[in-house]
């Protein structure tokens, strides 16, 4: 019997260790006119403000939403309580539409992309002036990419069944070294996630445009696209940054991660530095243009697949919150936007990342060091770039060894069978058992992933444009044919007007100049 074996029939013994996994989804969708350009409105003034409401807020752009759920204990509710969430948007949007995939479509100038914008506090402007940096870094297209995040979190229940009796501080520790275990195994084996899940295997060639990449693209009316790509969302054209593939943070304990985040943030950048420098220009006379010229300016700069996370307190920093209790649950954040949801993400994408992220925690997981690391993110961009190209081999480490992806992902499937054994025993019904076998037949044929399926409509369809319009136009009517189930209008009307009561009372509360803010805000860097 192996040491996961072990492990899961230990927490089988416990069926609250499953039952109350915590779930939440944080969606991302651009809103887009009737003539498929982007929207120039300002944040829908009906669903209260950006800065505070807890449901609905903005990401980069003004344009850009994002849906964020409260942490759930059951794949229904979770579902429902994004579909209530988006109901409620619409209601607000008049005839605009939300952009269903990923990549965006309609890529005019940089700035045509207009800074989402949390008002006129500190801590808003703030906000607005990290998304400025962000941009003056990146561009602002790059950042308009949508994407789907989700956070998963064990209960204590969880722990206590796979610790025993340990103390509070040993417990901790024990659960923070098992959250990076699984981060590792993540690195590993998570290129499973693009490989069922990538959706944006085209892009508008506008996206492109100015760039240099020597990817061997094909075409398909205004379209281009890689025949087995899966997901170029998380490839170097999309949300990765180059210039952070040097800063080698490691996972396999909190101090060597802290170390290295804390490095990043600490280390100023030659290249950023000359940002400030073209600030003295009249283009940029008297504006900030980014928080600060280090490597991150904020620990959120930060593009990876995953990171772990704590709840921070009041004022804290999300370092600090980790540093003074360790990791509390972990972030998936290379999910594509699913443009087979109205809501971006299906119970199955769901079940399947419970399965896998529990397997992920409970299979054996060693050290990695850098090396190996970097033969692990090889294996992701193959997958990102040619997942679905038969006979595919992918390495085991920097052993020396190959696989093919449909054999190593059978190889991982014989084990997430059993944990969905296991959790639908625990929860009820063969909810988990029946993702398995719908999944399991896209190992045996690619095409029928969702990246698949969708590059085949797209070529059919004569470019992803169409698409996409076809698919928002569908969606907007659901969204608007859409009864409530878990919350109700008076509930999200009552969130949009406390929310503009709090940020106004943010606002009013502030003491020191938005230069004063951010020196004290920043003190810790001198």
């Amino acid at each position: 019997m192996t040491e996961f074996t072990k492990r899961l029939q230990l927490i089988a013994e416990n069926p609250e260790a499953l039952q109350q996994i915590g779930r939440g989804v944080e969606r991302e969708a651009l809103r887009f006119t009737s003539d498929g350009q982007l929207s120039d409105k300002p944040h829908p003034k009906g669903v209260g403000s950006a800065l505070t409401n807890k449901w609905i807020t903005t990401d980069f752009a003004e344009s850009l939403l994002e849906f964020i759920t409260p942490v759930s204990n059951d794949v229904p509710t979770l579902i429902n309580q994004l579909e209530d969430i988006h109901h409620f948007t619409l209601t607000q949007m008049g005839d605009e539409k939300l952009w269903p995939l990923s990549m965006p479509c309609f890529v005019g100038e940089e700035n045509d992309i207009q800074l989402a914008d949390y008002g006129s506090s500190n801590v808003g402007k703030m906000k607005t002036v990290y998304r400025q940096g962000l941009k003056n870094r990146y561009g602002s297209v790059m950042q308009i990419i949508s994407g789907v995040h989700f956070n998963f979190s064990f209960p204590d229940s969880f722990w206590q069944q796979l610790f025993n009796d340990q103390s509070t501080s040993e417990r901790e520790a024990a659960q923070t070294d098992a959250y990076f275990g699984l981060i590792r195994n993540y690195y590993r084996f998570g290129w499973l996630i693009p490989y069922f899940f990538g959706a944006s295997p085209a892009l508008c060639g506008s996206f492109v445009k100015d760039s240099d990449s020597t990817l061997p693209f094909e075409k398909v009316g205004g379209s281009l696209y890689l025949p087995y790509s899966t997901s170029l969302r998380m490839s170097d054209l999309g949300y990765t940054n180059n210039a952070q593939s040097s800063l080698n943070i490691g996972y396999n304990n909190l101090d060597e991660y802290l170390t290295g985040l804390n490095k990043a943030i600490n280390t100023p950048s030659e290249e950023f530095s000359l940002l400030n420098k073209a600030s003295s220009s009249s283009k940029f006379e008297g504006e900030h243009v980014q928080l600060n010229s280090n490597v991150l300016q904020i620990e959120n700069e930060l593009y990876s697949p995953i990171r772990p996370k704590r709840v921070a307190r009041n004022g804290e920093k999300p370092s600090e919150a980790l540093g003074r209790a360790g990791i509390e649950y972990i972030e998936v954040r290379s999910l594509d936007v699913n443009p087979y949801s109205a809501i971006g993400i299906t119970e199955d994408q769901v079940r399947f990342l419970d399965l896998f992220l529990i397997w992920g925690t409970l299979t054996d997981s060693d050290l990695m060091d850098d090396a190996e690391l970097e033969c692990w993110r090889d294996n992701w961009n193959k997958i990102i770039l040619e997942g679905r190209k038969p006979g595919l081999e992918l390495q085991i480490g920097c052993r020396g060894e190959r696989l093919t992806q449909k054999a190593w992902a059978e190889r991982v499937f014989s084990e997430l069978k059993q944990v969905a054994v296991v959790m639908d025993a625990a929860v009820g019904g063969e909810a988990y058992q029946l993702t398995c076998q719908t999944l399991a037949k896209s190992i045996e044929d690619p095409e029928l992933t969702i990246s698949g399926q969708l590059l085949k409509e797209t070529i059919a369809g004569g470019g992803i444009g169409s698409k996409g319009c076809e698919l928002a136009a569908k969606y907007r009517q659901q969204h608007l044919d859409h009864q409530y189930k878990v919350y109700s209008e008076t509930l999200m009307k009552e969130e949009s007007k406390r929310s503009n009561q709090a940020q106004s009372e943010i606002e009013k509360a502030d003491v020191l100049s938005f230069d004063e803010f951010l020196t004290d805000y920043f003190s810790y860097l001198s």
